[in-house]
């Protein structure tokens, strides 16, 4: 038994309601139970019983046993002043007020069914799963999966609207700027996220917007801020991006000592940090306002002619300097720009709305269920529990499932649990 159960059982009054009695035999009648407490203070506060004939108002404290009071040493603190009734599983001792009165206790285990409890022993048994309601996961009823997976999926965005948050206070709330840096981010993937992020944040943007017009000049600018022009090669591109990058240096009074160096290990050579820069370049040249056209657009094909973009001339037949390879356009593929609106765009979007006082997300949605699913080892270990991700909005609020709730064993906050709990 924990607390976690009892303050479901508590909220969702998951118990006899009826015929209710305080450990030292008075009647008690809940009219509400109280707001449920995420933070430091009794577990529920405002809420509202008779006992005997005694009208209260105040806070709810739950703990499994009586005597976790003092073990909390809640006796010391004035924030339990006013608790009007302890909720516990097992009765061992009574607490007193300071003004010697004794608190009411309800012990909850003599109306709690052994079908809830037996309930609560499946779903928090100690056999090994992926998830613990994994046996159970496809009797989970599509209505409330679907709201729930809604829920999670503003969740995640939420989530990750921190980062874009801390990008904006960083740059006075130049949007242009931190859509710039988390496409940069996005372009460089698992491997060079970090490392493209850090070359985003190493340049202010007016310095990129006055280098869009030219390709050649901004993929100057990006690769010498990646550390790619560093080495001495014979190659007249190489030659050419190196001198104008002293140029831009001198001129911007640039620096890329913060910068962090990028990877080619393992990687597949479309992923290379040469192509990834080159097709970042290559879509800010073509859209120069592209903030605005993003938040502009809002459909699926919109933004697949926006990124539909390829890298330069030169790296159609390399994938690094020197070393020629088969020429091919290197364009974004739509699986790529798939993961950069889900990873930027929506967020940026999502929180833009909210900043313009916008608070309707149902854009966000609409959009979200027109972009295909996801496919790693999560969704794949979901849907072979139950058809369920069919969207970026299914598959993002599957992955905020997982490591919020699943792996944090937080069942008794999760719809799922909750289900499986009430059935």
């Amino acid at each position: 038994m924990n607390e976690d159960f009892l303050h479901y059982i508590w909220k969702y009054k998951k118990f006899q309601i009826t015929q209710l009695k305080t450990t030292q035999g008075l009647p008690v009648i809940i009219s509400s139970v109280g707001t449920h407490n995420f933070n430091s203070g009794p577990d529920f506060f405002n809420a509202k019983l008779k006992i005997d004939e005694q009208v209260w108002a105040g806070n709810v404290e739950v703990h499994v046993k009586s005597s976790d009071w003092y073990v909390h040493n809640h006796e010391q603190d004035p924030v339990y002043d006013n608790v009007i009734l302890h909720v516990v599983w097992e009765h061992d001792t009574d607490i007193y007020r300071k003004d010697n009165t004794c608190i009411p206790t309800l012990e909850l285990r003599s109306y709690v069914t052994s079908e809830m409890i037996n309930k609560y022993q499946a779903l928090f048994s100690k056999q090994k799963h992926w998830i613990k309601c994994e046996n159970d996961f496809s009797s989970v009823d599509d209505f409330i999966l679907e709201n729930w997976l809604e829920r999670l999926f503003f969740e995640r965005l939420e989530r990750k609207s921190k980062t874009i948050t801390q990008l904006l206070e960083a740059s006075k709330n130049d949007w242009e700027a931190v859509l710039f840096q988390m496409l940069a981010k996005n372009f460089g993937l698992k491997v060079n996220g970090e490392a493209f992020m850090s070359l985003g944040q190493s340049v202010d943007f007016s310095v990129v917007r006055k280098t869009l017009s030219n390709q050649n000049t901004l993929e100057a600018l990006l690769f010498g801020q990646a550390g790619l022009l560093e080495n001495q090669v014979e190659d007249a591109y190489h030659v050419s991006l190196v001198r104008e990058y002293q140029f831009l240096k001198q001129k911007f009074n640039l620096e890329n000592q913060h910068v962090l160096p990028v990877q080619f290990f393992r990687l597949r050579p479309l992923n290379f940090p040469t192509i990834r820069l080159s097709q970042l370049a290559s879509l800010y040249h073509k859209h120069q306002n592209l903030f605005s056209k993003v938040m502009a657009s809002s459909s699926l094909n919109e933004f697949y002619d926006i990124f539909l973009v390829e890298t330069s001339d030169y790296w159609k037949s390399h994938y690094t300097f020197q070393k020629t390879s088969h020429s091919s356009a290197k364009a974004l593929s739509r699986g790529f720009i798939n993961l950069l609106l889900i990873n930027t765009i929506l967020p940026i979007k999502f929180l833009y709305a909210k900043h313009c006082g916008d608070e309707n997300a149902s854009k966000i949605m609409v959009m979200a269920h027109q972009i295909p699913s996801e496919h790693n080892s999560v969704i794949k270990a979901f849907n072979n529990l139950k058809r369920v991700s069919k969207s970026a909005l299914d598959s993002q609020a599957l992955i905020q499932l997982k490591t919020a709730y699943c792996d944090k064993h937080l069942c008794l906050k999760c719809a799922v649990g909750h289900q499986l709990l009430s059935k």
